[in-house]
């Protein structure tokens, strides 16, 4: 299709799947035309990507960026999700973590993110009686140096217990955090003395203040536990009107197929996102299961056959909650193909399409009218580029070249 719209730049000779190779105008961050290779007009700017595939910008639906980097100086022996927990506890009593060096891993995690073509993150930061705003002020400061560059989006991690006797300083560090400023609340039902007391709690609290919720909920094998679908009941009862999210949900893949489909169609009628997360429930779960391992991951296909959002993420990157991570949502999808049985297709959207989706940012879906945010690869093909992962990667954000990696490598096969 060809356009003769004035506009402001042009990516040339990108290879779109199922468009082939197209020349892109683009103007005031929205795409507004296609055009075959040769056939547009002048432009401010020009990009040309030499036929590299390109594909919709990623986003992180769930991230720590204050905890992000830590590993070699938080260790977690046990590997177990309690372990990490009571290492960081540990950790942070010790003063081990500054306002400055906090800004600087959050900042290096943020770059990390960009170069591998994320244009948008959903970070998780620790609010306790004890830290108070701290994490959230540095994580603020952070942010405002990724201005253009990066969407972050902050949801305040409450500590445990949020009701009952002893939730009296973690309440009141809640409600400093949302006068400084945060766009999210969240926190662990599961991991509270009563865990339908604390989702009705903050859903008041949370309504009251005009913010959406994103749940840590149900990171645990035991299937006895599934507050996911107390959740979802809560949600609908109170007509909650915000954005609601729900990340891990590990329980769910434990029960039978009946009950993942009842709780999925909850979850769907309620409107929650759910946020699949690989990497850190591979790395936590399962270690007491040395016979039949089970995987530690959501019931996808229950999820999606009925109607829920799922978007895949991260979350931890090389702390004491997963030791590995690259910040690159290509090994996200990878493993949502390998460990959650996702096409190539699908699992690449629950990490760009859906991801943005769920966390209420515009389309950038490659589609005329769209965000200009979107990821040049060095690859043939979306499943070459998702099990090679090539580090030769051009970002763009709202048309803007915000990223530029180049890979080079060499193979001497004798003189």
């Amino acid at each position: 299709m060809s356009n003769s719209t004035a506009a402001e730049l042009c990516i040339q000779n990108a290879y779109i799947p199922g468009r082939g190779l197209s020349d892109i105008s683009i103007d005031q961050g929205k795409i507004i035309s296609f055009s075959e290779p040769g056939e547009t007009q002048a432009y401010n700017e020009v990009h040309d990507l030499k036929g590299w595939l390109l594909v919709p910008a990623m986003a992180e639906p769930h991230a720590h960026l204050d905890k992000a980097l830590t590993a070699d100086i938080v260790p977690n022996p046990s590997g177990e999700l309690m372990g990490a927990i009571t290492a960081w506890i540990e950790a942070a009593e010790k003063g081990t973590f500054t306002h400055e060096n906090t800004v600087q891993r959050a900042c290096e995690a943020m770059e990390l993110l960009v170069i591998h073509g994320i244009t948008a993150v959903r970070t998780h930061v620790n609010v306790t009686a004890d830290i108070g705003t701290s994490s959230v002020k540095a994580l603020s400061e952070a942010k405002n140096l990724f201005n253009e560059v990066l969407d972050v989006q902050v949801v305040a991690l409450m500590n445990s217990p949020m009701t009952g006797p002893d939730s009296k300083g973690n309440v009141e560090a809640l409600h400093s955090v949302i006068e400084f400023g945060v766009d999210f609340v969240g926190g662990c039902p599961h991991l509270e003395p009563d865990p339908q007391k604390m989702i009705s709690f903050m859903l008041g609290l949370s309504q009251d203040a005009g913010l959406g919720i994103d749940f840590h909920i149900d990171e645990t094998l035991d299937k006895e536990m599934l507050t996911l679908k107390d959740l979802a009941k809560q949600v609908i009862n109170t007509g909650f009107p915000y954005p609601v999210s729900a990340s891990h949900c590990v329980s769910l893949g434990m029960q039978s197929e009946k009950i993942q489909s009842d709780v999925s169609k909850l979850v769907a009628e309620a409107n929650i996102s759910v946020f699949a997360l690989p990497q850190t429930n591979l790395y936590l779960q399962g270690r007491e299961h040395q016979e039949a391992m089970p995987r530690g991951l959501t019931a996808v296909k229950a999820l999606t056959e009925n109607g829920v959002l799922v978007a895949a993420g991260a979350d931890n990157v090389r702390d004491p909650f997963n030791l590995m991570g690259r910040s690159d949502p290509l090994e996200t999808a990878s493993l949502m193909v390998m460990a959650g049985h996702q096409s190539i297709e699908n699992a690449f959207e629950m990490v760009s399409v859906n991801a943005r989706k769920a966390m209420g940012l515009e389309a950038a879906c490659l589609n005329q009218g769209d965000s200009a945010d979107f990821v040049a690869i060095d690859a043939p093909s979306l499943g070459a580029a998702m099990a090679d992962a090539p580090m030769s990667r051009r970002v763009f954000k709202a048309g803007k070249l915000v990223g530029v990696a180049d890979q080079t490598s060499a193979v001497y096969r004798g003189p």
